[in-house]
């Protein structure tokens, strides 16, 4: 398996843990610590736990809106060093009906661990025409 398909298949599994609404599904997903940027400003999680803290009312919102699952679409992947890549896309989200709930931009700045893993150590939400389309 390539590094695309690697970095692609991460997200994929993200997106398919973050659809059970369980916070704890998708910590191991993450590096510590990791930052978030959104409309909301930017959030320094220096652990696990902080992470949780700051998704869980995030997933209950999604959950009080009828959430039933997300998926990335028109993921754009590129590797930019050894440890560290750059994927950006449209996360569109659906109600439990698999009506369209919404579409968020976002990019996510990964790292590659020395157990040759990949974890998201950045994540920014953003217009849905913003998406970074790497060269």
């Amino acid at each position: 398996m390539d590094d695309e398909e690697a970095l692609t298949r991460v997200l994929t599994d993200y997106y398919s843990a973050f659809g059970t609404l369980d916070v704890r599904a998708i910590l191991a997903y993450y590096h510590e610590p990791c930052l978030l940027v959104g409309p909301q400003g930017v959030a320094a999680l220096p652990n696990h736990a902080a992470l949780a803290a700051a998704f869980a009312p995030v997933m209950e919102g999604l959950r009080a809106r009828g959430y039933g699952r997300s998926e990335l679409s028109m993921p754009h992947v590129k590797r930019l060093s050894a440890t560290a890549a750059l994927a950006s896309g449209v996360a569109v989200r659906y109600k439990a009906d698999g009506q369209e709930l919404e579409r968020v931009g976002v990019s996510y700045v990964l790292h590659k661990a020395d157990d040759d893993r990949w974890t998201i150590a950045v994540t920014v939400v953003h217009d849905t025409e913003k998406v970074v389309r790497p060269e």
